[in-house]
């Protein structure tokens, strides 16, 4: 059984974890300034990925997801699953609102991922495969990203099994994260729905 202490700990250290904004740190770091200021505004790897700077979008993309699957490692080693998918959600909860910058970060995308292949990689699989899947047909990086994620967030409560001795939070935990994932792409399902949501490979003012 989780402690007080156990859920505190956990909370406040995957917080701390997701909310560091690697993409804003590298991209001053490397001189491409404040990435708040170019085309989304979003500190994640793809508008990091619009200064020019490569290595630095990849690296961004490695650390955004690095620092979810950290957390949830940590948990799952020191206590045990249902720990773990609970840091991951504070993790993308930190990500998405880091208190260092006004609680306005990224979209949770990559951390999410990290976060899922963390607790089962099958999960992780699942994820790949629709979002490479939906990309490659319909070109739109959004959609793929909320097929994906809804995918696997059933693909877990299919592959997950409970018993009266064994309660798996983990599919509810996920439920969550994919609900907030969804939530922070309020806006790219307006663009969607309206049909003015840019493809991949595409700038803005191309369709």
């Amino acid at each position: 059984m989780m402690t007080g202490f156990d859920y505190l700990w956990i909370i406040v250290a995957s917080y701390l974890l997701g909310s560091v904004p690697f993409g804003l740190v590298l991209t001053r770091l490397f001189g491409g300034g404040d990435i708040r200021n170019v085309g989304s505004g979003n500190i994640g790897a793809t508008n990091v990925l619009r200064t020019g700077k490569r290595a630095v979008a990849a690296l961004t993309l490695i650390l955004d997801a690095g620092k979810g699957a950290f957390a949830v490692i940590l948990a799952a080693h020191f206590i045990d699953a249902n720990a773990a998918a609970l840091a991951g959600l504070i993790a993308i909860i930190g990500h998405c609102f880091p208190v260092w910058i006004g609680f306005k970060g990224g979209k949770g995308v990559a951390t999410y991922l990290a976060v899922m292949s963390a607790l089962d990689i099958r999960y992780g699989l699942i994820f790949a495969v629709l979002w490479l899947g939906t990309a490659f047909v319909t070109r739109y990086s959004s959609l793929a990203a909320l097929v994906a994620t809804m995918g696997a967030t059933i693909g877990a409560f299919v592959l997950t099994g409970n018993n009266a001795d064994n309660i798996n939070a983990i599919p509810i935990f996920m439920t969550v994260m994919t609900g907030l994932i969804w939530v922070r792409h309020h806006a790219n399902i307006g663009r969607l729905l309206s049909g003015q949501e840019t493809k991949i490979g595409k700038k803005a003012d191309q369709k």
